[in-house]
């Protein structure tokens, strides 16, 4: 895949700004997320299993608060303590998932805390391909973004 194939996503297809959301402060793309937290304006909340951190990759420096646990996914009946612990209140939160879906619900509930909190796009791994794998198209590790596994 190439930068000449229209399926490649370029960096000038995601918004440079924060898209209007519903129930919480925003979308934003990782670059934009990135630029945040490099800049101090924003906390990076990993909002994935700790299966998945560890299993899949892990951005350096993010604040670990699962929404759910794996294995069943079930709720964390700490998410509401542990990220009003990791984001300053007056500070922006930047919440990274798998594919940019559960930290929409992360992001929904942060804000109702009082927080105000953003969507990363893509997530980490991104939108599965028509063959059912992930980091194609899209997403953190995608993008060339810092991340490590292991």
């Amino acid at each position: 895949m190439t930068s000449n194939d229209p399926s490649f996503p370029s960096p000038s297809s995601l918004p440079d700004r924060p898209q209007a959301a519903e129930g919480y402060a925003g979308d934003v793309s990782p670059e934009l997320a990135w630029q945040w937290v490099q800049s101090g304006r924003a906390v990076l909340v990993d909002v994935r299993t700790d299966a998945e951190r560890d299993w899949v990759g892990f951005v350096p420096g993010a604040v670990a608060v699962p929404w759910k646990h794996w294995p069943g996914m079930v709720a964390n009946a700490q998410f509401d303590a542990a990220i009003q612990s990791a984001v300053p209140p007056d500070g922006l939160a930047v919440l990274l998932c798998r594919s940019g879906v559960r930290s929409v619900a992360a992001a929904r509930r942060a804000t109702e805390l009082g927080l105000t909190a953003y969507n990363i796009l893509e997530g980490f791994e991104g939108d599965a391909d028509e063959n059912a794998h992930r980091n194609r198209k899209g997403g953190w590790r995608f993008r060339g973004l810092p991340w490590r596994q292991g």
